[in-house]
């Protein structure tokens, strides 16, 4: 194969899973889904679970194919050096129902876990397999629609208003007990001991918020409870909403999530860039494997005001750099036309607008919902669109 163009076209896996939306895709990009099944995520990049194809010479090749053939070339000497891989996975998110409220491990604890559950000789594909790689799992969304996600806990005050004017009586106990502490320790005891509640207290404890919801769903907290129900009836995660920060990203807007922080997604369509994991703790809204001590182990009990949830974008003339805490990715956004220049394996994404891509002689345009490879070697390439075009480097 030819190893080296400036730009590949990708031909990107389409999962499939059940929360994704049936439309959203369709109508923001144009993509078929012939089918009529739940369009959930986009994925580009070389991830073994949905790895991007390119067509090279006539012939269908894998992204992982290419960077393996030539890995200085594709990813740079620097990210070879650092990552042995492309370090990231981007994607495009469009969630119809919530998913799970889950927290990621930091790189260390990473490391820990899946050399102890190899050691123990879980299956990797296991059901009770926490830890799928050795990485952390830095995530970065960026919507594109409205966006509502839970992200880090709320302040310890409002917190404990919320329980206290829900007034639950199987947790009053816990309830008065985090109040009395109130401080991460606190925390850290009450949302063990929520996870951890079973058969009747915690049938009777869901019946009670849903109860005080259904009384109170003019106001936006409680409705979304009542959405949630129904969704996943019964399940503990339902009192979620009071601990964590609820917000909604608005178009054009962005927010981190951090290891050892606990999140989810509940509506909307956006681009999300990662770490290159599929390490993930389950803490609610799902009927898969919550692993309570293994959670509480990777979890940061400190509260995260709402007002410093959103990253604020650095500016420049047609583009918007997103800072990220992390090596392992960068993603900014563009428009108009622009000179830039790689220094890592890049991946260019068509927002609402086709995206035209010149290196010397070679073109390539893109249509909104593509995307292209541009290896490390390209160098210096422009980019020219009316529309919005993500950039995802590191």
């Amino acid at each position: 194969m030819t190893l080296h163009q400036a730009f590949y076209k990708m031909e990107n896996v389409i999962q499939d899973y059940a929360w994704g939306s049936y439309t959203s895709v369709q109508s923001l990009f144009g993509i078929d889904n012939p089918n009529n099944q739940p369009q959930a995520e986009i994925w580009m990049g070389a991830h073994p679970n949905g790895c991007s194809h390119l067509n090279i010479d006539g012939k269908r090749v894998s992204l992982a194919e290419l960077i393996s053939a030539q890995p200085a070339a594709m990813l740079g000497d620097a990210t070879v050096k650092r990552f042995g891989e492309l370090p990231y996975l981007f994607k495009v998110l469009a969630a119809e129902k919530a998913l799970s409220i889950q927290v990621h491990p930091s790189k260390q604890q990473a490391e820990v876990g899946f050399e102890k559950e190899n050691a123990a000789g879980i299956d990797l594909k296991a059901s009770n397999r926490n830890y799928k790689d050795p990485n952390h799992k830095p995530e970065m969304v960026y919507a594109l629609t409205p966006y509502q996600a839970m992200n880090g806990f709320r302040e310890l005050e409002e917190m404990i208003a919320l329980f206290e004017r829900i007034d639950v009586t199987e947790i009053a106990e816990l309830v008065a007990a985090l109040k009395a502490g109130a401080d991460g320790q606190a925390l850290q005891v009450f949302f063990k001991a929520m996870l951890s509640l079973e058969g009747e207290q915690k049938h009777a404890a869901v019946a009670g918020l849903m109860a005080f919801a259904k009384a109170h769903s003019d106001e936006p907290l409680f409705g979304l409870l009542i959405d949630l129900e129904q969704q996943y009836p019964g399940d503990i995660g339902l009192f979620s909403p009071l601990m964590l920060n609820v917000l909604t990203l608005q178009p054009g807007e962005a927010m981190f999530l951090d290891a050892c922080t606990p999140h989810a997604y509940i509506k909307g369509t956006g681009l999300e860039i990662m770490a290159n994991s599929d390490n993930v703790l389950r803490a609610g809204l799902t009927p898969k494997y919550m692993d309570v001590d293994e959670l509480v182990d990777c979890t940061r009990f400190t509260s995260m005001p709402l007002h410093t949830l959103l990253t604020q974008p650095i500016k420049e003339a047609g583009v918007e750099h997103f800072p990220v805490p992390v090596d392992d990715f960068k993603i900014s956004v563009y428009q108009g036309e622009h000179r830039l220049r790689t220094e890592s394996a890049e991946i260019v994404f068509a927002i609402d607008a086709s995206v035209t891509l010149q290196a010397g002689e070679e073109q390539l345009v893109l249509e909104k919902g593509q995307s292209a490879f541009i290896p490390a070697a390209t160098g210096e390439y422009r980019v020219i669109s009316k529309g919005r075009v993500a950039r995802a480097y590191n």
